[in-house]
């Protein structure tokens, strides 16, 4: 057994002083200390006692959404890389998407992903099945329900991945037993907004109009239509990156578990602002695109008022070269999953965020939306996903700490006065302080009501 020894525990919207005993994969007990507690701890059965007295204790984070590259991308991601990447940030559990070569859009295609994340994920995974104009028999197959949710791209130009058929989106809706995860952008104002900018300004554009062609009239007209399917079939809707002050008019504030309509927003679109653009440059093309300081500020305070419900990273590498060139050549997407803890722990050193709205929206949350099991909480009998944070840990992000595959991050040159000492997943302690058990493979994340685990 192994007992992590006063820590400050943040869970359930407290922090306190406590220790956590891990037995084997689970949390056996978890002891607050009280301040006049003189008696003895009970050490009979520890093999390891870990001094935490100096140090936050959180449950893992769970991201919902990365993009790992694996398979057929992986000479700038895979599994194996960006799994050991996200325990180094004190990410547990990730769940990754289907734009991949091949696409994730059949039982095979998602079958193979699991084995795969089976043999080489550091962390515990699962992933998005995606949706297309003409897959619907595979959506709705037994095997296909062994993915967490269908992914809809309903403004990308990935592929095939692209459902803009009426048809097609109304089918997919109403599949009323699974979460329908979507991306909203509405490709003819996309294309309408790119054309208007190149007859003014010519084909050399620069990349601060990202933010102007992938409006959030973009993706508010879409994420409207989104609704509109999802009301028609009361269908279980979760809205990705949103991205705009606009887009919250349309969202309720009220308990996750009471919603039918739950929303996500990404670390860029509370860090960075369309200000960045001149500092940054294609380092933060993503899409949706960050837009203007008033849009980061309303995704903060609806991540505040219960608006937004879950925080993620969209963690999409690209290799340098990929980031390079005009405007229509570059890659959009940024790695984040290493960083997205300590910068969230930033925001909450500047006073923008607590540390229990913190844990509830990147740990509990995502288990309450996505329905894990014995995750996301630091209880008695659940599994022991735990990381310690060093809180008075001053150091600059820089090319020789990442752990991408691409070797970059937009967030080189920044400091952080808050860092990921020790990750345990599943009880078994993977990463501590800089060195990895490699050795460890994650487990498949089991979901209630399912079939599967």
């Amino acid at each position: 057994m192994i007992l992590i020894r006063n820590a400050s525990i943040v869970n359930e919207g407290v922090i306190y002083r406590g220790s956590v005993l891990i037995e084997g994969e689970r949390i056996k007990n978890v002891v607050p200390i009280l301040k006049k507690q003189n008696r003895k701890e009970n050490l009979e059965g520890v093999e390891t006692v870990i001094d935490a007295s100096n140090l936050f204790l959180f449950p893992g984070v769970i991201d919902g959404q990365v993009h790992f590259r694996d398979p057929g991308l992986t000479y700038k991601g895979d599994i194996y890389s960006e799994s050991r990447a996200a325990v180094a940030g004190g990410v547990t559990s990730f769940i990754d998407m289907p734009n991949t070569i091949p696409q994730t859009i059949t039982a095979n295609t998602l079958n193979d992903k699991f084995k795969k994340a089976a043999k080489y994920s550091l962390a515990n995974y699962s992933f998005f099945i995606g949706a297309t104009n003409d897959n619907f028999e595979e959506l709705i197959k037994l095997e296909t329900s062994r993915a967490i949710a269908i992914k809809v791209f309903m403004g990308s130009s990935t592929g095939n991945m692209l459902v803009n058929n009426f048809e097609s989106l109304d089918r997919i809706f109403s599949i009323s037993n699974r979460i329908i995860a979507v991306h909203c952008e509405n490709e003819t104002i996309i294309q309408t907004n790119l054309m208007r900018y190149i007859k003014i300004f010519g084909e050399n554009l620069d990349i601060a109009f990202h933010s102007k062609i992938r409006s959030a009239e973009a993706c508010y007209v879409s994420l409207c239509e989104a609704i509109q399917f999802a009301k028609k079939y009361n269908s279980r809707l979760h809205l990705l990156h949103l991205s705009s002050a606009r887009e919250i008019e349309l969202l309720e504030s009220k308990p996750l578990i009471e919603k039918q309509i739950t929303a996500e927003v990404c670390i860029h679109h509370l860090w960075f602002s369309n200000k960045d653009y001149s500092r940054l440059g294609n380092s933060i093309k993503l899409n949706p695109s960050i837009k203007t300081i008033i849009d980061r500020n309303a995704l903060r305070q609806a991540l505040i008022n219960g608006k937004i419900d879950v925080i993620a990273t969209d963690h999409s590498p690209h290799t340098l070269g990929e980031k390079q060139g005009n405007y229509f050549q570059i890659a959009s997407g940024a790695p984040m999953v290493q960083h997205s803890l300590v910068t969230m722990l930033e925001l909450c050193n500047q006073n923008v965020f607590t540390l229990p709205l913190i844990v509830e929206k990147m740990s509990h949350a995502p288990a309450k939306l996505y329905g894990l099991k014995d995750r996301g909480y630091i209880r008695n009998g659940y599994y022991a996903d735990l990381v310690l944070v060093d809180p008075n840990f001053r150091w600059m992000v820089s090319k020789k700490n990442l752990l991408y595959k691409c070797g970059w991050s937009p967030l080189e040159g920044e400091f952080f006065s808050n860092k990921v000492v020790k990750t345990f997943i599943n009880g078994h302690l993977v990463y501590d302080n800089g060195k990895f058990d490699n050795s460890f493979s994650g487990k498949e994340l089991c979901f209630e009501q399912k079939n599967y685990c």
